[in-house]
This record gives C-alpha cells, sequence and structure tokens, in this order.
C-alpha cells in the first residue's frame, strides 16, 4: 500500500523538534514538502530529510499533487481558517491543538469533512498513547469501583514572554495549551462530560497563566468530582489520578509529555494496597499519532480522537472561560 505523502505548513520549532520527525520514522507514512518562506528556517527539517521538498508559500503546498496530508502547526489563531483550506484542496488534514478557539467554529470543520470524504483531526496524541488506554481499560474494567473523583495538574514555568503560549494576539494562555491535556484526558478516559463548572482566572499580559477548575462531570460510571489546575508560571509537574472507591489509577512520569520529564508509566492500586505499575520506555505518542492517521486514511481504521470528542473539549474550556471569575 502506498505511503501517505505529508507536507508540513510552517517551520514551527514544534513540528521540526517533534512532529515532523515523527512523520519522517512513522510507519505507512513519507514526510515529503515543507511550506516556509524562510529557506534558513528548513535546514533543520533539511537535517534530517535532506530530500525535503519545499514552497515558498502554504497555498503552494495546498497545491501540490503529491501532497495527500497536511500537518499544521500554526498559531492557534490561524488553526480553523488553514485546516479548512487544506480540505477545500483535497488533503487530509492533522491540526495541532487546539484546532479552534471556540467549540462552535469546529462545527464548520466537521461539516467540510463530511462533505470531502477527507480525514480532518486534531493532534491530540496522548489518546494514541499506550499508558492512556491502559488507564481507561482499567478504568472501564471496574478495577477501582464506582469512580468518586479526577484530579490532574499540569504546570511549567515559561518566563520568555515573546513566548507565542505568552502572546494573546495568537490565542496564547495556559488553556488553549495546556488545559486541552488535563480536560481532555479526563473525559476520553472517562467518558463523562461537565455538568457543573466553576473556575479561577490569573492572567498576565492579556493570557490566563494560571487557572483552576473545580467541576461536576457525569458519565457511564456516574457522576463524579473533577479538579484541574493548569500555570505556566511554576515548576514543572504533570499528574492525573481517577480515584474509585475500591482503587486508584494514576498517570504519571510526564503524561502529557511522555518521555520526556520522566518515564512514562501508569499505576493502578488496588483496595488490597496493592500496586500494579506498567511502563512504556519506548513508545512515541507522536509517531503512534501518525501511523494511526495513516492507518485511517489508506484503510478506513477508526481514528481514535474525532472532531466531535474535540468539540466536547473545546467546549469544557469555553465554559471554563466563560465562568471564571478573576484572581
Amino acid at each position: 500500500m502506498n505511503p501517505v505523502r505529508w507536507g508540513v505548513l510552517g517551520a514551527a520549532n514544534f513540528a521540526k523538534n517533534h512532529m515532523a520527525p515523527a512523520i519522517h520514522m512513522a510507519e505507512g507514512a513519507e514526510l515529503t514538502a515543507l511550506a516556509t518562506s524562510d529557506p534558513a528556517k528548513a535546514e533543520g527539517f533539511l537535517a534530517f530529510c535532506p530530500s525535503l521538498r519545499l514552497h515558498s508559500s502554504y497555498d503552494a503546498l495546498l497545491a501540490d499533487p503529491e501532497i495527500d496530508a497536511v500537518y499544521i502547526p500554526l498559531p492557534n489563531t490561524l488553526h480553523v481558517e488553514w485546516t479548512l483550506k487544506a480540505l477545500e484542496a483535497g488533503k487530509h488534514v492533522l491540526t495541532e491543538k487546539p484546532i479552534a478557539m471556540r467549540a462552535e467554529e469546529i462545527d464548520q470543520i466537521i461539516a467540510a469533512r463530511d462533505r470531502t470524504g477527507l480525514l480532518a483531526a486534531e493532534a491530540y496524541m496522548i489518546v494514541h498513547h499506550p499508558q492512556w488506554q491502559r488507564a481507561r481499560e482499567w478504568l472501564q474494567a471496574g478495577e477501582i469501583g464506582t469512580l468518586r473523583h479526577v484530579d490532574a495538574a499540569f504546570s511549567f514555568n515559561l518566563e520568555d514572554l515573546s513566548n507565542i503560549r505568552n502572546r494573546p494576539d495568537v490565542g496564547g494562555g495556559s488553556l488553549r495549551d495546556i488545559g486541552v491535556y488535563t480536560f481532555g484526558s479526563a473525559r476520553f478516559v472517562t467518558g463523562a462530560e461537565p455538568v457543573d463548572i466553576s473556575a479561577r482566572i490569573h492572567r498576565e499580559n492579556g493570557v490566563d497563566v494560571f487557572a483552576q477548575v473545580a467541576a461536576v462531570m457525569e458519565g457511564p460510571t456516574g457522576r463524579f468530582t473533577y479538579g484541574s489546575m493548569t500555570s505556566m508560571r511554576m515548576y514543572p509537574r504533570q499528574v492525573v489520578t481517577f480515584q474509585g472507591d475500591k482503587g486508584m489509577i494514576r498517570v504519571e512520569g510526564g503524561p502529557f509529555n511522555a518521555n520526556v520529564n520522566d518515564l512514562a508509566e501508569v499505576e493502578l492500586h488496588h483496595h488490597h494496597f496493592r500496586t500494579v505499575t506498567d511502563r512504556f520506555p519506548a513508545a512515541n505518542h507522536y509517531k503512534l499519532q501518525v501511523e494511526a492517521f495513516c492507518r485511517s486514511v489508506r484503510e478506513g481504521a477508526p481514528w481514535p480522537c474525532p472532531l466531535e470528542f474535540v468539540r466536547g473539549t473545546q467546549a469544557m474550556m469555553d465554559r471554563v472561560y466563560d465562568v471564571a471569575v478573576e484572581i
């Protein structure tokens, strides 16, 4: 079966350091082209993929008949525009998160996806990692009894005020950058949605740099409470805990940056004070994401994180922004 030929819109550092190498390594994928108006920015990509074809504009890459799919790592405020343009150009598209600034914007992408028959997806890589799949399996198997509470924390200290995450004009802020993980991971594992939300937010330079969220969520296992903290001004921490009446699941070791901060692992704590720990030292969720995308394109395999799921996470984020108290 022919590989999916990929093009990348923009020479973002994240694309250079993570996603483009993942596309280059992934089975069933071929990194074919890069669009950038600055040839100097292409050098880091050419270092590991010398055959990469360069286009001087995004439109030129979308017009390339030898490209099947595009990856979009552009600033948040440009995601909807270029996702739609990619679909109209007949390309499958994988867009960095958040794919939109508000949930209702995703409806037009869903409509374009359905009309064109192409795959449009948000690059929510963690659902492809075996530690998160294992956490969901354990929860759904009843290993911790009735779920009572979920708490999540994701923080890092971003002091560079020129960084895109610190800029309000391009959709920066801790919630859009990392809240998508604390919210989406809980929804992915539990299948639950929020029925009540309260939040506190602290802003600097027009972007939220700290957010504390409390919610009541409801899903297949009933109602439970949820709490999360995200910050771009704290020492790095990543952990998610699912606590039931008979046990607990703890995803740590860098659950959102697997095998970067620490070894990816998930723990199951039983009510008899036994702990089972599964570790995944070799899993690369970016590469797994690309391979899953290619299987969906070439074989029709189900995509585990459709836009309807993405819309739910964005709707939760929208509600947090809408109800938050400034601190």
